[in-house]
């Protein structure tokens, strides 16, 4: 929890000035912004596959500290360098070092939880939540100063992490292989992952699910700005989405997920959480109907407060969802090649997040040149019910609940490796 915590503190202490230093204090252009900012993405969206099957070869700890020194180097580099290249290295370097440590931490977590793996998933993801809202606020102050302290700051605080993980994190065993059984080839161990069909159906069931979930960064922040006309207020309209958001999480994630696991079960959680995601569209969509005024009260209410309702909501589908779906990898993984799970499941819903951040992007901006400013918000409600759709079909069809051999050996009282 604490490793998850200080991860999200140090890296949204940073990543979020990464683009005004790059453009401002260095003059760069767009399209060079973009591209170490893109470089980043895909090395970690696109290695999280390989950095699961790492973990699940040699442990979960040494791929964790292994990740959290690469980010030190990396934090280091972007701090002191001006040139090009050297950037393009250090984003690669931190992308890659997400890919290591993120399916190992969540591996990691999920052996060492046990039977209570959905409440120690809910409280994650509040610790998690907590550092994205600290993060920033530390990174404006150091930010204010100059940006090679905040990236010399950010490297520290990895540094001190590697330093605490190595010391005090217990050596987890390999759960890759059972008891009698040889450790497989690398290719062996993805031909069992990829083989594993209802995983796969979740995974492209929840796809949509990240799209959804990441337009509290690209719609809901353009469309603030959009209707308040000024920068002034978009930016404090921006800061309320992401402040609502987190500080919901941090309130109100252990007890429902206690309630929903009392009420619900794992199943009706998810689907109620994806209907929610689906449903968070919906403000905006109302507030597409309503004439802008002139300014005034009446503007910032209408550029604020349906994107606000939206974000809450996403944030309401995600606590509803995420502890269950965490869990579900798990149970569809048969306890078996648990990172490598992790790591082509981020991989796949990485994929959604760039098709869906596209998509969206074009949809907006064809939808105001058409004039028809509801569409965009048509089209993603439509995708959380699709998800919701999916899911609750893998459900009823007893999909969600592991592969036949775990649950035959779960009813009999046998363990399973890892």
């Amino acid at each position: 929890m604490v490793n998850q915590f200080t991860i999200n503190l140090g890296f949204y202490m940073l990543m979020p000035y990464l683009a005004q230093h790059l453009s401002g204090s260095l003059g760069m252009a767009a399209w060079t912004v973009g591209l170490v900012l893109g470089v980043r993405n895909f090395s970690q969206q696109g290695m999280f596959f390989v950095g699961g099957t790492l973990a699940d070869r040699f442990g979960y700890k040494p791929l964790i500290v292994s990740g959290l020194v690469l980010r030190v180097a990396g934090f280091a580099v972007l701090g002191l360098v001006d040139t090009l290249p050297a950037l393009l290295a250090a984003s690669a370097a931190t992308g890659l070092a997400g890919a290591l440590f993120n399916p190992a931490v969540r591996a990691y977590l999920a052996q060492d939880a046990g039977e209570r793996r959905v409440e120690a998933f809910a409280l994650f993801n509040v610790f998690y939540q907590a550092g994205i809202l600290l993060g920033p606020l530390i990174g404006v102050l150091l930010t204010g100063v100059s940006f090679r302290l905040t990236c010399l700051v950010a490297a520290a605080v990895f540094a001190v992490l590697s330093a605490v993980q190595l010391r005090a994190l217990p050596a987890s065993g390999s759960p890759a292989a059972a008891p009698g059984e040889s450790v497989a080839s690398v290719l062996s161990q993805w031909r069992t992952v990829v083989a594993n069909r209802p995983f796969l159906l979740f995974s492209l069931a929840m796809i949509g699910s990240y799209a959804l979930s990441f337009q509290v960064y690209l719609a809901l922040p353009l469309e603030v700005r959009r209707v308040a006309g000024d920068e002034g207020t978009g930016t404090v309209g921006v800061g309320l989405l992401f402040a609502a958001s987190g500080l919901a999480t941090v309130v109100g994630q252990t007890r429902l997920t206690a309630w929903c696991r009392r009420r619900l079960g794992a199943g009706p959680s998810l689907v109620a959480g994806l209907a929610a995601l689906g449903a968070a569209f919906l403000p905006p969509l109302a507030a597409t109907a309503a004439p802008v005024p002139d300014g005034g009260p009446a503007l910032w209410a209408l550029a604020v407060l349906p994107p606000l309702a939206s974000a809450l909501l996403l944030a309401l589908g995600t606590m509803l969802a995420y502890p269950f779906e965490m869990d579900t990898i798990v149970a569809l993984a048969g306890n078996r090649y648990v990172a490598t799970h992790y790591g082509l499941y981020n991989t796949i819903c990485g994929i959604g997040i760039t098709l869906g951040n596209l998509l969206t992007g074009a949809a907006l901006d064809a939808a105001r040149s058409a004039g028809a400013p509801a569409l965009p918000w048509v089209a993603l409600t439509a995708v959380g019910g699709g998800c919701a759709v999916a899911v609750l079909a893998l459900h009823r069809g007893g999909r969600l609940g592991g592969p036949p051999a775990a649950r035959t050996a779960a009813a009999g009282g046998v363990s399973r490796p890892g």
